[in-house]
């Protein structure tokens, strides 16, 4: 391994969605290229998108992506605590890799000093194991109200001495008053951490906000570290739902026709980077959805997985999409189910797992039942997709509900000879993520798509797992051009400066509702 450079660093954010996730792949691809042996960690991850690592554990989708960014085999160590909200104010708790607990928010607070020692095993680990672990914050790096129970911002710079840097998204607006605000709001012990400034997203002319940098360096005493500018068409696996909002890139189609993709946009949303691979072929159009006559006119309707079965069933119901949905199959229309997308497009749920429900009539588009088991099935998949003229079709499943096929045929079948999946005339269900990133498959199921709708709609020759990876490289470029290197390596090898002052007002002050809520938990 090259000793050059080792350490750790801490990329904390001014808010949710600020492109830390993506500025940590970058950050991994970056020192992978020079031979440094690199992981990426992230505490504790709030995130409906996850992955399943070889040894069968759930982790952070975009923790996955930042170990491929990185070269390396994602890890349950990378991310020791994923939570998956289930409904407004409660959440499953993965822990190393499991389903642990059912938690309240403030359930979860009291079990900080339980789930510590987990965070600091797993970053011990990834330590003894990497020169450089380049670890994520959560959310914003100044949630007052959360400080006393933080495991993933400044609770863990301050338990494991990791030096900080702060993003900010510009393109937001309020940078300045976004960084200053974070770093003023944090107790001093918190702000010797912090080593300096990204700004990113940026767009425009440098020479604008250069008198901005130096009066934010002179008034935190801390160095904007670069200006990363906005770049098109990076979707390193996005897990923050705020990515939902920006629109997919498209490419013009080959052929006559491109493809129209509806995707039904639950509110529990689960895994809907299954949908980067669809936007990346040429002349296909994928964009989220809740209009019931979007749902009707699209080529192709993919209803895609969620934290909450039932609860998006009845959703879809309430809005009318059930009926456009009916009223398409009826027609011949195209559509997908993925995971909970699939066991709604069954005729019957029987749930006393996820939403306690118990036996739920489905949209019964799909001969299939459903029943939720307390142990999730966690397991990746390699097979063929027989309908489709036998593609290789591989992928993985996260999920606590185990659809049994009743008619119809299945369109996939496992290594191992199982058959998977359901295919009644022009209605798919798969209870596998990720089998969009099979190329051979993708095309040949769109081709199927616009036979159906009798479009002239070419598939493209796009290797989506190349232009992951190219994409990754060209933002590790973009890093490469704009951020100091020498002085992000001078932090992680050194730590923090001495001295650093404090931002005032250096805190923000012990309420008696946060006092009694700490005495509580």
């Amino acid at each position: 391994m090259n000793r050059g450079l080792t350490g750790s660093l801490l990329v904390a954010g001014t808010t949710s969605d600020a492109g830390k996730s993506v500025l940590v792949a970058g950050l991994c691809r970056l020192f992978a290229r020079r031979g440094i042996s690199v992981a990426p960690f992230k505490a504790q991850n709030m995130a409906l998108n996850a992955a399943v690592t070889p040894e069968g554990g759930e982790i952070g989708r975009a923790q996955a992506a930042q170990a491929h960014a990185a070269g390396v085999e994602p890890h349950v160590d990378m991310n020791p605590i994923l939570i998956k909200p289930t409904g407004e104010r409660h959440s499953q708790v993965v822990v190393r890799g499991k389903a642990a607990f059912e938690a309240g928010a403030r359930d979860y607070h009291g079990r900080k000093k339980a789930l510590l020692p987990v965070v600091a095993e797993s970053f011990a680990n990834l330590e003894n194991s990497f020169d450089l672990v380049i670890a994520e914050g959560a959310g914003g790096a100044a949630e007052i109200n959360l400080r006393p129970f933080d495991l993933t911002n400044l609770g863990l710079a301050r338990e494991c001495g990791l030096p900080v840097v702060i993003v900010c998204d510009i393109d937001r607006g309020g940078a300045f008053a976004a960084l200053y605000g974070t770093l003023a709001l944090l107790e001093p012990e918190d702000q010797a951490l912090v080593c300096g400034f990204v700004i990113n997203r940026f767009r425009g002319d440098r020479a604008v906000l250069d008198p901005g940098i130096e009066q934010l360096e002179i008034l935190t005493g801390r160095p904007c570290l670069g200006v990363v500018p906005h770049v098109e068409g990076l979707m390193v696996d996005a897990e923050d739902s705020l990515a939902l909002d920006r629109s997919r890139p498209s490419t013009p189609p080959l052929g006559r026709d491109g493809i129209d993709v509806a995707v039904v946009r639950f509110p529990r949303i689960s895994n809907f980077t299954d949908l980067d691979a669809l936007a990346a072929e040429p002349g296909v159009r994928v964009s989220m959805t809740a209009d019931p006559a979007e749902v009707a006119e699209a080529d192709l309707v993919v209803v895609p997985g969620t934290k909450n079965t039932v609860a998006d069933l009845e959703w879809m119901r309430g809005l009318g999409i059930d009926a456009a949905l009916e009223k398409r199959a009826a027609l011949g229309g195209p559509i997908l189910g993925v995971c909970g997308g699939y066991q709604i497009l069954g005729e019957a749920i029987d749930d006393d797992v996820e939403s306690g429900a118990g036996l739920v009539r489905g949209l019964g588009l799909l001969p299939v039942e459903t029943v939720f088991h307390e142990e999730k099935t966690l397991r990746r998949h390699e097979g063929r997709a027989t309908v489709l003229g036998g593609p290789v079709a591989g992928g993985y499943s996260i999920r606590h509900g185990r659809p049994k096929r009743l008619a119809g045929d299945a369109w996939l079948v496992d290594g191992d000879g199982a058959e998977e999946g359901c295919v009644v005339d022009a209605v798919h269900g798969t209870s596998w993520h990720g089998l969009f990133e099979n190329d051979d498959l993708r095309r040949a199921f769109l081709g199927e798509v616009a036979r159906r709708r009798g479009l002239d709609f070419t598939p493209g020759d796009v290797d989506f797992a190349r232009l992951r990876s190219e994409r990754v490289d060209a933002f590790a470029d973009v890093l490469e051009e704009h951020l100091d290197t020498a002085a992000l390596e001078g932090i992680i090898s050194n730590g923090p400066p001495p001295d650093l002052p404090v931002a005032p007002p250096g805190g923000a002050p012990l309420t008696e509702t946060l006092r009694k809520q700490m005495e509580r938990d």
